[in-house]
């Protein structure tokens, strides 16, 4: 469990803490936001380059179903305001859910374009903008449809001392990746965000190609 002073209590009996670790916490921080005041952990891969930021609200608690949400890295949408997608607005009411639950944890983690990275995600872009859409656009370009791995995504919630999650996600494959890796999933919460154009038709794509459980609200 990550503390108010950032040390990690041991002994949570979470299906992880028999299992080799493969990533490590490096700092944490109180981190003070719009939404409220949060606490923000670094970690970085043992078995890769990939390093994670964690934000904290709140006491970490095995037994107690926690809001989670495994957010991956959009800097188009999280900082430049895209409105290609609804990424950064699902990140703000991500931490304005924890800010009033009062506890909780989002795992971001650099997977830029669904594992692609931020260059190849601007060349699928260019590609959208001669018709293509996000999953075709991944294929043009040779990559699979979805890239990402969450098992050092739950390796983390694991450390913070969570075991029993309420996951904030609209993606059935997040899903089962979590639980999986042995979490237990006691409820998902979607999060939903009014689009326009061009965010529509990202969404409609997600939910007709990639199984995302959506309702289109535009």
């Amino acid at each position: 469990m990550l503390d108010n002073s950032g040390r990690v209590e041991s002994g949570i009996d979470c299906p992880w803490t028999s299992r080799a670790r493969t990533v490590e916490r490096v700092a944490s921080a109180k981190l003070p936001t719009t939404v409220g005041e949060f606490r923000i952990a670094g970690y970085r891969s043992l078995i890769s380059d990939e390093e994670f930021v964690v934000l904290c609200k709140g006491e970490m608690e095995a037994s107690v179903p926690t809001l989670v949400r495994i957010h991956s890295q959009c800097l188009t949408g999280d900082v430049f305001g895209s409105i290609k997608c609804d990424c950064g607005p699902q990140l703000i009411a991500a931490m304005e859910m924890i800010e009033k639950a009062g506890r909780g944890a989002i795992v971001y983690q650099q997977q830029e374009g669904r594992g692609i990275g931020i260059l190849n995600k601007i060349r699928a872009y260019a590609l959208q903008d001669e018709g293509a859409n996000t999953v075709e656009a991944n294929e043009r370009l040779g990559f699979a449809v979805d890239s990402r791995d969450y098992q050092q995504c739950a390796e983390i919630l694991f450390d913070l001392g969570l075991c029993k999650v309420r996951v904030i996600s609209n993606n059935p494959d997040k899903l089962k990746a979590l639980e999986e890796a042995g979490l237990r999933i006691v409820e998902r919460i979607p999060i939903e965000i009014e689009a326009e154009e061009p965010a529509a038709h990202y969404l409609k794509t997600k939910k007709e190609k990639l199984g995302h459980l959506l309702e289109i609200k535009h």
